[in-house]
């Protein structure tokens, strides 16, 4: 498994009146922490894109467990899940920085398209495949 923690502030913008994140921007942190992922181990959005792919997001999945609140840190630890099938899936647990409470478990699948014409690509990329065996996933 490969894995990256990012930590990320909890904004001002995030909270509600009574300063508790609202539900939404915990799919933000899941974002904040793939890009974390992305730029330690060479697969950022910008790598996909020099290779003519985009990402996106098919399916996201987050499960919440105590509430966050304004000013305060969080540790994004965002994990990748190898398939043989086209797709991208990162699994993240959320931490209270400070104490190290889990607050939010979730998933993301994310699929290749071409950029050129949005075509949906049904076989894992050349450019991801290398990466793949770069870091022990494949042969």
């Amino acid at each position: 498994m490969l894995t990256h923690q990012t930590e990320v502030l909890v904004r001002f913008n995030e909270a509600d009146p009574l300063g508790i994140v609202w539900h939404g921007h915990y799919i933000r942190y899941f974002e904040d922490g793939r890009e974390g992922f992305g730029k330690r181990y060479g697969i950022s959005y910008l790598d996909f894109y020099k290779n003519g792919l985009a990402v996106p997001i098919v399916s996201v999945h987050c499960d919440y467990k105590k509430p966050l609140r304004y000013g305060q840190s969080v540790i994004v630890e965002t994990t990748y899940i190898d398939s043989h099938a086209a797709k991208l899936k990162f699994d993240y647990k959320i931490f209270q920085g400070n104490s190290k409470e889990l607050v939010a478990v979730g998933t993301t699948t994310q699929v290749f398209v071409d950029v050129k014409n949005f075509q949906l690509q049904l076989t894992v990329p050349d450019f991801f495949m290398d990466w793949k065996k770069e870091v022990g996933f494949a042969k």
